[in-house]
């Protein structure tokens, strides 16, 4: 099925905004220098630390944040809300510097997850649906560096795939018990699959606010261009399941993969 003229633009839209630019490279660009410096500083047992505080934020998230929403598909998202509430979160994370990133994260996190479900909805998807919640959980995922990224199959389909074991067993087992103790355990590993690649994406912006003189200010920049990038991420994936839902998935994939990767 040919995809119509008006469609292929918003998916060469959709590619330039998942297969671009990292978060390092867009945090490095607005502080001006490498974070490299930044991770250099961070504690010896970050690692270990940042995987249990990314979990338990992407928790909280998903707990919180999408169940307040109105269903109204197709309504525009308010990005600069959002961006203002994780710049305000991210200053005072600044202000407190690295030990304050367990209490910020959460916070920041849940604006993030809402703003990502706002997206999602003015591109059409049903927010009060499961399959739409675990698509905004997904985002977490996406926009890292991956080793795929060179192979026929691009970063941003071969996270969907990584995932899409975990996501139908969540999806499955809540769709018939609900969001129960028992569901519990799928959910926990789904989120950790996400929290493996999110802790990656914490790690480089704690390591900017690891640099001396970044501060309260540069907390509120970083925090600011944090959630620019999800809300990037979020557009590009809800365009692509958009055009999956009129096209079908292969067809979708097929035309995404033959696009040229860097299509600004």
């Amino acid at each position: 099925m040919n995809i119509s003229e008006s469609h292929y633009k918003e998916l060469v839209i959709a590619k330039s905004l998942l297969e671009n630019p990292g978060l390092a490279v867009k945090i490095s660009h607005f502080i001006g220098t490498p974070i490299e410096k930044g991770l250099a500083l961070l504690p010896a047992n970050w690692n270990k630390n940042i995987a249990k505080v990314t979990e338990k934020s992407l928790m909280k998230a998903s707990e919180a944040a999408i169940f307040t929403m109105k269903d109204i598909p197709g309504e525009a998202s308010s990005n600069r809300w959002h961006k203002l509430g994780a710049a305000v979160s991210g200053g005072v994370g600044g202000f407190f510097g690295l030990t304050a990133i367990a209490v910020e994260l959460p916070v920041s996190t849940t604006i993030m997850l809402r703003s990502i479900a706002d997206i999602a909805r003015s591109e059409g998807e049903l927010i009060t649906s499961l399959d739409t919640k675990m698509a905004c959980l997904e985002v977490f995922a996406l926009g890292g560096t991956s080793d795929l990224d060179d192979s026929s199959e691009s970063g941003y389909f071969a996270v969907r795939a990584a995932l899409a074991k975990s996501v139908s067993e969540a999806a499955e087992f809540m769709l018939t018990k609900g969001i129960t103790d028992e569901a519990a355990p799928l959910l926990v590993k789904l989120i950790s699959n996400i929290a493996e690649k999110f802790g990656v994406q914490v790690t480089q912006k704690a390591a900017a606010q690891a640099l001396p003189a970044i501060g309260a200010a540069g907390g509120a920049i970083i925090n600011t261009v944090f959630i620019d990038h999800f809300q990037d991420m979020a557009r590009g994936h809800f365009i692509v399941r958009k055009l999956e839902r009129l096209y079908g998935y292969d067809t979708v994939r097929t035309a995404y993969n033959l696009l040229p990767n860097n299509t600004h």
